[in-house]
Order: C-alpha cells, then sequence, then structure tokens
C-alpha cells in the first residue's frame, strides 16, 4: 500500500512536474523537491521512533514524496544541460550515472546495517538528513541567467509528438520496460534461486557501474545508434533464465545486461540534452518518464498470471524476444540511425527533426 501510494501520484504528476520544469527555475524546483521530501522522510522517521505507526498516515506522507518525485526527474535531466556545455554533456551524465549506480551497490547494504543497529526509524531519519543536505547542495549551485532558458516554440506533447526520433525511442523504451521489468523481477528470483540471485543483481550492478565509467571516455560519432544496438544486451539474462543456464552464464549475461543498460541510458539523456530545445526539455522528459513508470506495473501484474498459464521459462524467452525487437525496432527509423552526437553539430532545425532529411 506504501508502494502504490507513492507509485499513483508520480504517475499524476509527473506531466506536471515536467511543465514547471521548464516555467521556472529548475535550481528552484529540485530545492523545494528534496527539501520537502526531507520533511516527509522525517515525518515518517518520527512516527517509527515514537511508536505511532499509522498505515494511513505513512501512506499520505508517501504520496506527498511521489509527487515530489514527479517534479525531481524532468528538473534534473534538463538542469544538467544548464550547467554543462554541450561538448561536456555525455561526461556529465556518465559522471551522474556512475554515482548514481554506486550508491545502488553502496547504499542498500548500508540501510541493512543501520536497521540492523539502531532500528528503522533512526534510518529513516538519516535518509531525511540525506534529502536536506541535498537541497542545501543544490541550493548553491549558479547557473548563468543567458543559459537558463530558451523560448519553448510548442507545447510539450506537440513538440513531443513532433520529434520523430524522440517518441520512437520513447515508445520502445516503453515495450522494453513491460516486456524486462516484470519478467525480471517475479520471475527472477524463482528462477535462479534465492542464494543466486542477490550475487546476480550486483553483477548487473557492477555492469551498470563499469560501463558508466567507460562512456566518460568513450567518443561515438552516432551516440543514440549505439546505445539502442547495445540495449539489446537487457535481453540475454532473459534468456539465460529462459534457458536453465548455469550460474556462470547468468552471472555474465547479467553483467552484459548492465553494461547495455549503462550505455543506453546514457545515450538517451545525451541526446535530449543536446538536441531538444531546453525551453521544452523538461516536458519531453516527463512524458518518458510517464511512459516508463506506467510500462513497469502493467509488465509486473502480468508476468505472474502469464507464467501460471504458459510457463515460467517459455514467458521469460518471449520477454527477451519482445525485449530484443523493441530495442532494434527504432534503428528502423532513419532518424534515429543518423543522429548525430558532438557540439559542433548543433541542435537540429524545428522541421528538419521530423523528416530524416535535415543531414
Amino acid at each position: 500500500m506504501v508502494l502504490t501510494a507513492r507509485m499513483v501520484p508520480m504517475l499524476c504528476f509527473v506531466l506536471i512536474g515536467g511543465a514547471v520544469a521548464d516555467r521556472i527555475p529548475r535550481r528552484t524546483v529540485l530545492v523545494a523537491a528534496h527539501a520537502g521530501a526531507a520533511v516527509a522522510q522525517g515525518a515518517v522517521a518520527v512516527l517509527l521512533i515514537t511508536h505511532h505507526y499509522s498505515l494511513v498516515v505513512i501512506s499520505v506522507l508517501s504520496a506527498v514524496n511521489g509527487v515530489l518525485d514527479a517534479f525531481t526527474s524532468p528538473a534534473l535531466r534538463g538542469m544538467v544541460a544548464e550547467l554543462v556545455e554541450k561538448e561536456q554533456l555525455r561526461k556529465a551524465n556518465s559522471v551522474l550515472s556512475s554515482i548514481r549506480n554506486g550508491t545502488k551497490i553502496v547504499g542498500p547494504a548500508v540501510a541493512g546495517v543501520l536497521v540492523a543497529t539502531v532500528g528503522s526509524g533512526p534510518t529513516i531519519a538519516v535518509d531525511a538528513v540525506s534529502y536536506l543536505l541535498a537541497a542545501l547542495l543544490l541550493s548553491r549551485l549558479r547557473v548563468a541567467a543567458p543559459m537558463m532558458r530558451r523560448t519553448a516554440p510548442v507545447n510539450g506533447w506537440q513538440e513531443f509528438r513532433r520529434i520523430r526520433w524522440v517518441w520512437v525511442v520513447t515508445a520502445s523504451f516503453a515495450v522494453m520496460n513491460f516486456a524486462q521489468t516484470g519478467v525480471w523481477q517475479v520471475l527472477g528470483p524463482p528462477l535462479t534461486g534465492e542464494k543466486l540471485w542477490g550475487f546476480t543483481l550486483s553483477a548487473r550492478g557492477v555492469g551498470l557501474l563499469v560501463m558508466s565509467a567507460v562512456m566518460y571516455r568513450l567518443v561515438l560519432r552516432h551516440l543514440l545508434r549505439t546505445g539502442q544496438i547495445l540495449s539489446v544486451l537487457g535481453a540475454l539474462p532473459l534468456v539465460a533464465l529462459g534457458l536453465g543456464a548455469g550460474p556462470v552464464w547468468v552471472l555474465g549475461t547479467a553483467f552484459a545486461a548492465g553494461v547495455g543498460f549503462s550505455i543506453s541510458g546514457i545515450s538517451w539523456d545525451t541526446s535530449l540534452q543536446e538536441h531538444v530545445d531546453r525551453g521544452v526539455l523538461s516536458r519531453i522528459a516527463s512524458i518518458d518518464d510517464l511512459l516508463s513508470f506506467v510500462a513497469i506495473p502493467a509488465g509486473t501484474l502480468a508476468a505472474g498470471p502469464l507464467a501460471d498459464r504458459f510457463g515460467a521459462r517459455h514467458v521469460t524467452l518471449v520477454a527477451a524476444v519482445v525485449y530484443a525487437a523493441a530495442a532494434w525496432s527504432s534503428l528502423l527509423v532513419r532518424d534515429v540511425r543518423d543522429l548525430p552526437h558532438g557540439a559542433e553539430r548543433g541542435p537540429l532545425p524545428r522541421r528538419g527533426w521530423s523528416s530524416g532529411r535535415s543531414r
């Protein structure tokens, strides 16, 4: 109930969050969202520490966090483009990805130790303090006035539909999330076994972290094309599970999947920031977030019943095929294949984006 209370408001408000981040300073949005999360998490900690647990109250606070999440992601993705010169965007996203993936490996371990030693209430209090520190750090960002906005030519949905490569890749990501995430989360643990599952997640985390570091140095002429090609690596662990492969194959393919997820995410964020007008960037990012978020719970709900009907391994193999097909289907569109990477080419002309004939 608590997780649902967070997810539903996030889905409802993410488009509003993108619109707000395009209209007022994104630093202000980020500071307010993190400060609000600090208050919400602090309130949860107080309830647990004082033994006044209430499912209803904690669900309401979780809903507040969901609303704040809806404002955070679009603002952050737009903020990077304001802070970093275009030729440094790939490196900036690589650094962000490395730190994010590193915390995914270290964070759960630290949280587990804290819960075991001091309890869940104080642990969430530490989480609240981390949000407060983030708000203070974000408040110190200095954005030059000329870089804060460019004029948004049209509304976000019209711009999203007009730029062919944007909606094509977003649609492919939605199908990929539907096919992979639910099957991986629901069927992965029983197919691998409890002991191997933890190592499998760690192997994928290492792959994410390693590729994030490599992307800092890797220079590619067509970054988006490469990201879409290598995103198919995410299907490999599903194939391994579906075929009943041994532990070595499962761990190896999980590492490869992490590599694919990392380069795909970095190439996508960088391409958006390089080629989409900053005045509408957060709105387009919010539409991307919405489609991705909706696909994940839908796939999670479908995985169990399908496995009961057709068998877990068969469903996993089909999910791998669907994932791979969705990943590579976007490459049928010339705009996706030919989108250039790098500052020297500049943003694509408005009328050329949807035609595929501007380059």
